[in-house]
């Protein structure tokens, strides 16, 4: 069973939904439960990383390449876990070859707190500056982003 709560006061947790309240019913007057206390990431900040993450991508225009006949295209997952490995969240893991590979972590709710999300966004809005909007200052970058996300 799991259910979300908004804390209201220093003693007071209220349930977060009506599902989240129907969750509490279920559960006797004095009854001893154990919770698992987990804070809830900010899906708005979350947006704002990925319209970041967007408005790079879409800014990014790589030299055309092809290889053994086959053009190189653009992929926002490749871009978006590059990004991640340049701000320096990632993971070492051995390929078969013996050669090391970076791979990013997961940005996913259960996998990141805010506070380490906080700063992969910080980290990431330095990568986008230095390796792909470099004519842009912090400041335009983050008017950008913040226009998409009133449009969002």
């Amino acid at each position: 069973m799991e259910a979300h709560f908004v804390k209201t006061g220093p003693h007071h947790l209220q349930p977060a939904s009506e599902g989240d309240a129907v969750l509490l019913t279920k559960i006797k007057t004095g009854e001893t439960v154990k919770l698992k206390l987990t804070r809830v990431r900010n899906v708005q900040f979350h947006r704002k990383f990925f319209a970041l993450l967007n408005f790079g991508f879409d800014y990014w225009q790589p030299e055309p390449m092809e290889i053994e006949g086959i053009v190189a295209e653009k992929n926002f997952e490749r871009f978006r876990k590059d990004v991640i490995v340049l701000a320096g969240f990632y993971e070492p893991n051995y390929r078969l070859n013996g050669d090391v590979r970076f791979e990013a972590k997961s940005i996913s709710f259960g996998s990141m707190s805010e506070d380490e999300f906080e700063k992969l966004y910080s980290a990431c809005v330095d990568v986008i500056l230095n390796k792909v909007c470099t004519q842009f200052t912090g400041k335009m970058l983050k008017q950008v982003v913040d226009q998409a996300m009133a449009f969002a």
